[in-house]
This record gives structure tokens, C-alpha cells and sequence, in this order.
């Protein structure tokens, strides 16, 4: 392995950490290579070994080292799975939304154009427990007893299962967060005021046009339910106004 050397920027964890994660893409280190100790790499930069083992935490926690025990342990480059990829772009994503405060417009509009993206790819290449899984929950989405929890959930589980029929593992993780983040967010601002028969139906449309292969009438029926959303929301705005219109007067 090649000399690992520290930045200028931030703090000494997280510019180990960094140092660490540039040599595993660059390929100076590779899958299953088992890393320098904890004495070796603190001293190759020059810090203690509580720093380092902090930066370690900082590669473990992303999926990007593995740590084993015992007289043939230590840290090791991990081979990382999209799914594992996956929840991480969720938690950052969630993260982003919450932090940054992305309204609710600009939210659905990336949501369903990167949705869209996978219609075409899901229409050709859906497999039978993909059109299952889009078919199981709308079952569950047309239950009475459904609580609004169950039906936001169904909605994410469909959503992720029309994304998943695309077959493009690269498109399903950078889709996870639009999916499984954003989707939430839009669930909890228009679950009081949205029609279940009418996303139901929508969603009936999608699956059964990815059924028959017919990637131009999914795409219509997601474009609708996008329109639906937004109208969904507008409502609510318009709303909430009117009622602080009331309170002031």
C-alpha cells in the first residue's frame, strides 16, 4: 500500500478517515486487504492511536472497513453491497430534506423525475414477484382498517417496487432516497387530505401498464399522480391560510 498523507482541512479523524477512503477508491487498497494496525497507521500520521481508532469508527460506520478479533483480525476493506449503499443514501437523504428544509414543490418534482427515469427500463424487464409486490400492496393500500401509517408505508413499498422492476441496481440505490425519504415527507404533509380510492387507482394504472409493457401509459399514470400530489398540497396550503386569514381577523 502506498503512503497515506493527511490534508489541510478538518479534523484529524475525519482527514484519517478520508486519507483512508481515497486509497480504497483509488484502488491502493482493495477489497479484503487487510489494513495497517492502529500502531502502524498512527504513526504513518502521526497521531494517537485514540485518533486513529476514531477514524476507523468513521470507515466502519459506512460500511467501507470490517473489523474481526483474534490473532489473524484487525480492520479489512469491506466489499460493499448496494443494498447496504442503499440505506445509508436514505439516512443522508432524510437527513438533507429535514436540514435543509426542501419544500414540499421542489421535494416531489425530483422525486417523480427520477421515478419516471425507471418506467421504461420497468416495463421491459419487470419479472412476476415484482408485478406481486406492486399487486400485494395495493391489496393492502384498498383495506379499511389500514391505518394512515400502513397506507404511507404501502405507498413507499410500492414506489420502491416499480423502482426495483427496472433491474438497474445503480438506478435502485440512487433512487432510494427519492423512494424512501422523500416519499415520507410528501405522505405526511397530504395523508389527511388525500383520496386512498384515487391512489389506488392510479397506482392500478402503473402496475397494470408495466404488466403489459406499456411504458408511455405508466409514465401517464405517474405523471397524474404527481399532478394529483401537487394539487393535494396546494389544497392544503390554500387551507392552512384561510385559517390563519380567520385567526387574525
Amino acid at each position: 500500500m502506498e503512503k497515506l498523507t493527511l490534508g489541510t482541512e478538518g479534523e484529524l479523524p475525519v482527514r484519517i478517515a478520508q486519507a483512508i477512503r481515497d486509497a480504497i477508491v483509488a484502488g491502493q487498497l482493495i477489497v479484503d486487504q487487510r489494513l495497517p494496525s492502529e500502531q502502524e497507521l498512527a504513526e504513518q500520521f502521526g497521531v494517537s492511536r485514540p485518533t486513529v481508532r476514531e477514524a476507523l469508527k468513521r470507515l466502519a460506520a459506512q460500511s467501507l472497513i470490517r473489523t474481526q478479533r483474534g490473532a489473524t483480525g484487525g480492520a479489512f476493506v469491506n466489499r460493499i453491497s448496494y443494498e447496504e449503499a442503499a440505506s445509508q443514501q436514505i439516512t443522508t437523504s432524510t437527513l438533507l430534506l429535514s436540514m435543509n428544509a426542501v419544500d414540499f414543490d421542489t421535494a416531489r418534482e425530483a422525486r417523480y423525475a427520477l421515478e419516471r427515469a425507471c418506467v421504461p427500463f420497468a416495463a421491459e424487464r419487470r419479472k412476476a414477484d415484482h408485478l406481486a409486490a406492486m399487486r400485494a400492496e395495493i391489496f393492502r393500500q384498498g383495506q379499511p382498517g389500514l391505518s394512515d401509517e400502513g397506507f404511507c408505508a404501502s405507498d413507499v413499498a410500492f414506489h420502491r417496487a416499480l423502482v426495483d422492476a427496472a433491474g438497474n441496481p445503480v438506478l435502485s440505490y440512487q433512487l432510494a432516497g427519492a423512494v424512501e425519504a422523500m416519499q415520507p415527507l410528501m405522505n405526511m404533509i397530504t395523508f389527511s387530505a388525500r383520496s386512498r380510492e384515487r391512489i389506488v387507482a392510479l397506482h392500478t394504472a402503473i402496475a397494470d401498464a408495466i404488466e403489459a409493457r406499456d411504458a408511455g401509459t405508466a409514465e401517464t399514470a405517474l405523471a397524474s399522480l404527481s399532478a394529483y400530489t401537487a394539487e393535494l398540497a396546494a389544497n392544503i396550503r390554500a387551507k392552512r391560510q384561510t385559517m390563519r386569514d380567520a385567526a387574525k381577523g
